[in-house]
Formats: C-alpha cells, sequence, structure tokens
C-alpha cells in the first residue's frame, strides 16, 4: 500500500495541475500479482463458461498437465526438436531464449522502426538482405545500442528479422499450453432461433474469451503479444500501400506465435485454416483484447473494497473531493440496478426451468408417479406455475355447507327465499346481521351501525316465515288425513 501510495501521491507542485490518469484494469493488475492463485480460478471459471473444455485441456490449460500437441509422438516432430534444442545452444541472450523483459527492451527497437515504416509493400512478406541481418542479429543479441534510422538497414531486414525472432521461441508466443483453447475459440458460432449452431462466428463471445485467455498469458508473453497486434493492426490500416491485408499478415505470423513447436503442416492438417482465421480475428480486434471484462473489474474491485480495508490512495481522494456526495448516490443506484437485474435475471430462469418440468410431468404416461409429482405442484400453485399453455386439470369445488334451517326454508318457500337471500348478499357486510348478532350487539350496548327499523325488518320478516312454515306443514297434514 505504500507503494502505490508513493505512486499516487506527487510532491512536485508543477505536475500537481497535470490530468490524472484512471486505469479501469488497476484492480485486475493488483490481484494477478498480489493473488494470482485466486486470480487464476477467477479467470479459468469464466473461460470455462464460454467454451467447453474437457478434463485434460482443462488441466493443460492450467499447467497441472503437459500439454498434448499435434504430431508429438512422430519421429519427424522428434527430430525437428533435438534439432532446435542445438541451435538454442548456439543462440544468444535474446534469440532461442525464454522470453524475458530484457529480450522484450531490445526487440521492442524493431517495433518501434517498423511504426515509422508502415508503407513498404510487401512488407513481412518481402525477405531482406540475409547479411544485414546477421550484423543487426548479433548486435541484439550482444546488447549494443543500434541506430536503425541511420539507414544502414532496410525495412524488410528489420520485419524479417521480427520474424525470426518469435520463431525461435521455445514456444510459440501464444504458449501450448493455449492450444486447445484458441481451437474451441475459434469454434464459437452464432445460434438460430430454433437453438442449431450456424456457420456465423459469433465475434462478441470470441473477444470475451481471448480477453480471459490473455489475461493468464505469462506476463513478458502478453507485454510482446500487445506491443506486436498493435503493430499488425497498424500494418493492416495501410494496407492500399503495402498490399498487406489482415489475413496477410495472419498467414506470415500464425505459424510463429500460435502454432506448436516442430509440427509440420500435416501434423496440423484441417486445423490450419482455423488458426490462421484466429491469428485474423486477433489482428482486426487487437483494441479490444486487452482490456479485462466488466465482471471481471468489478470482482477485482470489490475483492479489495468490498471491506474497505485495502482502500487505495486513489479511492481515498475521490470519497474527500467535492464531488464525491454527489457520486455515492449513483454508485448505490447503479449497484441496487445490478442487483435488481441479478434478481430478476435468476428469477426468470427459475420459472423457465419450473415450465419445463411441469411440461415433462405432464407428457409422462400416466402413473402413480406422475399422480404424486402433480400433487407436489398443487400444493404450491404460487411458486410452482406451470404457465398458460400448459393444459391442467381444474381443481374440485368445494360445496357450500348448508345450515337444516336453510333447508327448511328453501323447501317451504322455494324460490322467493333465494331471491330474497341474494338481495341481503348484495347489500353491505354490516347489514348482513342474524338474530342472535342482534342479540349480541344489543347486550353489549354497541349498535350505532344499525338502526332500530333494520332490527324490526329482520325480526319481522323471520316472524313472517315462521308462519308460512306452520301454514304450510298444517296444510299437508290436513291433506294426508
Amino acid at each position: 500500500s505504500d507503494a502505490i501510495c508513493n505512486f499516487v501521491i506527487c510532491n512536485d507542485s508543477s505536475l500537481r495541475s497535470q490530468p490524472i490518469i484512471f486505469n479501469p484494469d488497476f484492480f485486475v493488475e493488483k490481484l494477478r500479482h498480489e493473488k494470482p492463485e485466486v486470480f487464476t480460478e477467477l479467470v479459468v471459471s469464466n473461460i470455462t463458461r464460454l467454451i467447453d473444455l474437457p478434463g485434460a485441456e482443462l488441466a493443460q490449460l492450467m499447467g497441472e498437465e503437459d500439454p498434448k500437441l499435434p504430431g508429438a509422438n512422430s519421429t519427424a516432430s522428434g527430430f525437428f526438436r533435438s534439432l532446435m534444442s542445438l541451435k538454442r545452444k548456439e543462440k544468444g541472450v535474446v534469440f532461442g531464449s525464454p522470453l524475458t523483459e530484457e529480450g522484450i527492451a531490445q526487440v521492442s527497437q524493431l517495433i518501434e522502426y517498423l511504426h515509422k515504416n508502415l508503407r513498404a509493400e510487401g512488407l513481412f512478406r518481402v525477405p531482406g538482405n540475409s547479411i544485414r541481418q546477421q550484423i543487426l542479429k548479433d548486435a541484439l543479441n550482444s546488447g549494443t545500442d543500434i541506430d536503425l534510422d541511420s539507414g544502414e538497414f532496410h525495412s524488410n531486414d528489420v520485419a524479417t528479422l521480427l520474424k525470426m525472432f518469435l520463431g525461435e521461441l521455445p514456444e510459440p508466443l501464444l504458449t501450448h499450453k493455449h492450444f486447445h483453447a484458441h481451437l474451441k475459440i475459434a469454434d464459437l458460432t452464432l445460434f438460430d432461433e430454433k437453438g442449431n449452431k450456424t456457420s456465423m462466428p459469433d465475434k462478441e463471445r470470441q473477444i470475451e474469451a481471448l480477453q480471459l485467455l490473455f489475461l493468464i498469458l505469462p506476463a513478458p508473453n502478453r507485454s510482446l503479444l500487445k506491443l506486436l497486434l498493435d503493430l499488425l493492426y497498424q500494418t493492416a490500416k495501410k494496407q492500399d500501400k503495402n498490399k498487406m491485408s489482415a489475413h496477410n499478415l495472419a498467414l506470415m505470423f500464425a505459424p510463429h506465435i500460435l502454432w506448436p513447436r516442430n509440427v509440420t503442416a500435416n501434423d496440423l492438417q484441417e486445423n490450419i485454416m482455423k488458426l490462421n482465421n484466429g491469428v485474423t480475428f486477433m489482428i482486426k480486434h487487437s483494441q479490444k483484447l486487452f482490456k479485462a471484462p466488466v465482471y471481471i473489474r468489478e470482482c477485482a474491485r470489490l475483492h479489495y473494497l468490498g471491506s474497505r480495508a485495502h482502500t487505495s490512495k486513489d479511492d481515498l481522494d475521490l470519497l474527500t473531493s467535492p464531488g464525491s456526495k454527489e457520486l455515492q448516490p449513483l454508485k448505490s443506484q447503479k449497484r441496487s440496478r445490478l442487483d435488481t437485474c441479478h434478481q430478476e435475471e435468476t428469477q426468470q430462469r427459475t420459472e423457465e426451468a419450473l415450465k419445463e418440468l411441469f411440461r415433462h410431468v405432464h407428457n409422462m404416461p400416466d402413473s402413480a408417479k406422475k399422480k404424486k409429482l402433480i400433487r407436489q405442484f398443487n400444493k404450491h400453485p404460487t411458486a410452482l406455475t406451470p404457465g398458460s399453455d400448459v393444459p391442467t386439470s381444474p381443481a374440485p369445488r368445494r360445496t357450500r355447507s348448508r345450515s337444516f334451517s336453510g333447508l327448511i326454508k328453501r323447501k317451504v318457500l322455494g324460490t322467493p327465499v333465494i331471491l330474497e337471500r341474494k338481495s341481503r348478499d348484495a347489500t353491505p357486510e354490516p347489514e348482513r346481521v342474524s338474530k342472535e348478532n342482534v342479540h349480541l350487539l344489543q347486550k353489549c350496548g354497541s349498535p350505532a351501525h344499525m338502526s332500530q327499523v333494520k332490527l324490526k325488518s329482520l325480526e319481522g320478516r323471520k316472524e313472517e316465515s315462521c308462519r308460512r312454515m306452520r301454514a304450510h306443514l298444517l296444510s299437508k297434514d290436513s291433506s294426508s288425513l
């Protein structure tokens, strides 16, 4: 934390007015250096979400197993491997050695020179002079200062030497253990409305997968890859002058940065076109591939700021700035919106899964198991919603219990009683009062909401119904006699 503060705080008053450079991947890089195991697990879990990696290929990506590459067991590959190992013993500190930051510093001179000479026709395709290339190579190996702008070397010499440097690395720039992952990324295609794969590449998922894969590259490989892809991107932008499109450049560099070492074209066979197209895609979208996805940034930020225990000086300055009071509501609103969206998405997925489960149960043949499952669905009608498109059996309607006195009334009086009940049901709730409730209200002394007239009318109706019932019973007895 002291190193971070020293980096942020500037005691020079003349530099305090300079604009602050904000690095959105600051916490990503911090997590990568301080907790590499946590960082790798976070990134790889998202890579496996995008591409299907079996257990062996996943172990190779994690470095737990040696990568199994095409042509690794052939006699030709063994010959080339032994030949290359003999050549590496004769190499200097730059060419043929494992990639280091010192080697990148030497090679970056070639890249800077080529940025200023991108108009040369056939750049990276036309070979340069072998004598000049050997002089330049010896100078880089010995660490001698080189003045490439003196006019002694041609741009084709420098371009060919750059390819030679990449080709003599012990392993490709994108490493052997990432080889199978790149093959799977090239297979990411769009789906149609029926859920079937199409031949159209899914560019968004490919970019996201490459962003994640580049995050777990070794630091020297990632630094040089960024410099190289940026150079090739700028070269392709001037293809009207140099006649080198992104595809042409991919044909030149795919064997050096992606193909496994000591393999031939016959070993790769149908994968050659896939690998070349993958490098073409990297060149065209190189300006997006070295940014961490938003969710990785957020996870890294919350890892340090979630408990507010490891707050950097940048965040302290933001919190104490005059505009921090305006930023806090915006942050809370944004976080609440993210939580709401996440809850809605989870609820939607749950409902879709439940509907699919109910359809499956409904299509099952009639059996005791099916009836048991349907009963479980019916026990939770609000949680398990089958959807309107699935036919369901209507629930049995419960019959209303009838009192014995009400049954006598219907038998004696007929429909008038029913009509009378309907008219009473249409009245507000306080007016439907039985005789027992009237007596209770009178005893409690709270007849505020019922008038005396209504009470008398209710008693009169009761006496009238009793007289009619007695008369009907007497008439039945006399007729029977």
